[in-house]
Order: C-alpha cells, then structure tokens, then sequence
C-alpha cells in the first residue's frame, strides 16, 4: 500500500514560477520561487535522479 507523503507542482503565476510542496503528513504547505531556466531544466534533472537511483521512469506514477 501506498502512502503520500508529499505532493509537489511547479505554478506559472505573473510570468514566474513558484515550487509549491505539500506535507501530507503535517498538513503543511511551502512554497518557494524557481527561475524560469531551472525549471526548463527539471526534465533533464528527473531522468538524471531516476538513471542514478533506478527507481520507476519518469511519468510513469499518476
């Protein structure tokens, strides 16, 4: 069985972007600017973390 610990999307608001991260657990919520490069580069990142952690491909949970 599965638990969801966090949930976390990235938000296009005015022209910025902004990481929003849910604490299932705590019921919290943080949310941090992220410029507009990085997250250009977030796809790249995933699949680089999923080759090194061998974990599920990327886009494969929904």
């Amino acid at each position: 069985m599965e638990t969801l610990l966090y949930a976390a999307e990235i938000v296009r608001e005015d022209g910025t972007y902004k990481l929003v991260v849910r604490d299932m657990v705590r019921d919290t919520v943080q949310v941090t600017p992220v410029p507009g490069p990085l997250v250009a580069k977030l796809p790249t990142f995933l699949s680089a973390l999923n080759a090194k952690l061998g974990s599920a491909p990327v886009g494969a949970r929904r």
